[in-house]
């Protein structure tokens, strides 16, 4: 079974190039200092949203990074999967999937009400990983993005 945990401040050099991975992966350009910024907010205990961290302590192999909102439609509190990411060479063993089915599990018992996420459309892979975890595609809607 694989570890899961709150990360931390000190983390933060550990989770960087963890970070960096999963956005050249999937071509995501950001600079390095926009990522720590971004970072340091969730290490710090921002309300808005958390990171996990995959694995042992020294050497974790992913994340989970998840933010917060409110939903009338779902009655409380949701969460956004903002980022899930395994290391390449130890993906397929299954560590992201018990990873996610325990912070599912962790969240539901903190009064989070519904956990939404992106999957690309061609990623049949990712999406089957999802729909065994219990998330269920809403075909009525179509997420759409304004970026300041």
């Amino acid at each position: 079974m694989s570890s899961l945990r709150l990360a931390t401040m000190d983390d933060l050099e550990r989770l960087m190039p963890l970070v960096a991975g999963f956005h050249a992966e999937e071509g995501i350009e950001q600079d390095d200092d926009t990522r720590r910024g971004a970072l340091v907010p969730l290490l710090e205990g921002s309300p808005h949203g958390a990171i996990w961290m995959i694995g042992p302590r020294v050497a974790p192999v992913g994340y989970i990074a998840v933010s917060f909102g409110w939903s009338i439609e779902f009655g409380g509190i949701d969460a956004y999967l903002d980022e899930l990411y395994v290391r390449e060479r130890v993906r397929g063993r299954g560590m992201g999937s018990e990873a996610l089915a325990a912070l599912v599990r962790a969240l539901s018992g903190q009064g989070v009400t519904a956990m939404s996420l992106e999957v690309d459309t061609d990623n049949d892979r990712v999406r089957a990983l999802y729909e065994r975890m219990g998330f269920q595609s809403r075909n009525r809607y179509h997420l759409m993005t304004h970026l300041f």
